[in-house]
């Protein structure tokens, strides 16, 4: 055990990694953090010496991000950390660890790959206090310790994959403006957000712009759809054994969440440009119309990342805004949310690496982030008004108050399911076959 004197740049520059850790985006004491978390850690680990390497998907300013974050790991703990990355990222991980010389912790954003490493040996379990820890803290927390357990090399399940930094899918933009001049209200059911399509139809407008152009991934923004109306209409278990295939594609269940999403995107009156126009309009324009004058569309359905293709100098929260995409109230199925995320994992055994898992519990470790830009966490300890935009804080709230939390299905699938016929099978479904007979040849390309 120690304590440190944390107040001033003296003091930390004793401290192993000091160059890292002089640079402190906070002060610690400063503002509102919960710095009594830090000082615990801190107190808890004396590391002074010992070297980790972390290997993730953060490059440019994301890497820049999370070395801000790991500064403060280094200053609490004393562990030097060397961050790496590279464009290939998902194969040099397999590459490095069947090569016997992996770092010593890993960040990917793919459950299916370390599922497919933790199978093999390659990484080693947290323990089932992580797990406890998970449950009890994240918004959805079962949800999020289920999506780091995997099987072992002899077949028992386990955490080894820490969930750190989250996306939300779940998201429906719109321009506030436009809803106040045409009087209408966000909707909070499924229910209501049926109703409202309808209502700007009555009143000679189009609720919806939906766009699945994408080069050669294109169908990929429907396979969204097709997730969230699974979890909106059939309990998660049940989402489980869809993207593993125990449930097959064409099975009912599947069939009429593709239609549901038929429901928005096959109506010439609901898609902006006719459903002719949905397969060839690309992801990236699709939203602009929102902001034309008229409006060419009222709402738009898509993840976080999409004001990215917003005119230039579109302001949000002003200019464009969003609700949680709703779930029934007929069906009583909760807040189910739909997303992505990185998860972190030991592949070498070191008393440094296990210490950096144990900081990631700490609200330090997201609260730094999210400060910035870019980051939300489902972890409900953290102190919400340090989101670096009001956009950031609503997505961080959407993730607490969830019930349910699933990864985005294509990317549990394999790939030439979720990254092939799932694609070219939503196409093909806007374009004028059945959900039954897409499903079908869906199932029927699925690995045997």
């Amino acid at each position: 055990m120690k304590t440190r004197l944390l107040a001033s740049a003296a003091a930390l520059a004793l401290l192993s990694g000091a160059a890292v850790a002089q640079d402190l985006k906070f002060p610690v004491g400063e503002g509102a953090f919960n710095w009594d978390s830090y000082k615990a850690f801190d107190a808890a680990y004396n590391l002074d010496g010992q070297t980790i390497s972390i290997f993730g998907p953060w490059r440019g300013e994301d890497q820049v991000l999370v070395e801000s974050m790991l500064a403060y790991f280094t200053a609490a703990s004393g562990v030097k950390v060397n961050y790496s990355s590279s464009e290939g990222y998902e194969q040099q991980i397999v590459i490095d660890a069947q090569a016997g010389s992996p770092p010593d912790v890993a960040v990917l954003p793919q459950p299916g790959l370390i599922a497919d490493l933790a199978g093999k040996g390659l990484i080693l379990p947290l323990g089932p206090e992580s797990a406890t820890w998970l449950t009890e803290n994240y918004g959805a927390g079962s949800s999020w310790a289920a999506l780091g357990t995997y099987k072992g090399p002899d077949g028992t399940p386990a955490l080894y994959a820490f969930p750190y930094k989250a996306d939300v899918k779940s998201l429906v933009w719109y321009s506030p403006d436009n809803f106040a001049d045409a009087g209408y209200t966000v909707p909070t059911t499924m229910e209501e957000l049926k109703a409202l399509t309808d209502q700007i139809v009555a009143d000679g407008g189009t609720p919806w712009c939906i766009g699945l152009g994408s080069g050669g991934a294109t169908g990929w923004p429907a396979t969204d759809w097709v997730e969230d109306m699974m979890l909106r209409t059939q309990p998660p278990e049940t989402y489980d054994k869809w993207v593993t295939n125990e449930l097959p594609f064409n099975s009912p269940e599947v069939v009429a969440a593709i239609d549901e999403f038929g429901y928005f995107a096959k109506n010439d009156k609901y898609v902006a440009g006719g459903a002719a126009a949905v397969a060839s309009t690309d992801f990236r324009d699709s939203p602009k119309g929102l902001f034309t004058s008229p409006p060419q569309c009222y709402m738009h359905r898509q993840a976080s990342f999409i004001p990215s293709f917003f005119p230039e100098g579109t302001k949000l929260g002003t200019d464009a805004d969003f609700f949680y995409f709703p779930a029934y109230a007929s069906k009583d199925l909760g807040a189910p949310v739909l997303g992505g995320g990185t998860l972190a994992f030991v592949m070498k055994e070191s008393e440094a690496a296990r210490a950096f898992i144990e900081f990631l519990k700490t609200p330090i470790a997201h609260e730094v982030w999210m400060a910035q830009s870019g980051f939300v966490t489902p972890f409900k300890g953290v102190n919400g008004e340090l989101y670096g935009s009001e956009a950031l804080k609503k997505q961080g709230e959407i993730l607490a108050n969830a019930t349910t939390f699933r990864f985005d299905g294509s990317d549990l699938m394999p790939g030439g399911v979720g990254a092939g016929t799932f694609w070219t099978g939503m196409v093909d479904f806007v374009g004028g076959k059945s959900a039954q007979e897409v499903a079908d040849a869906i199932q029927a390309s699925w690995p045997k």
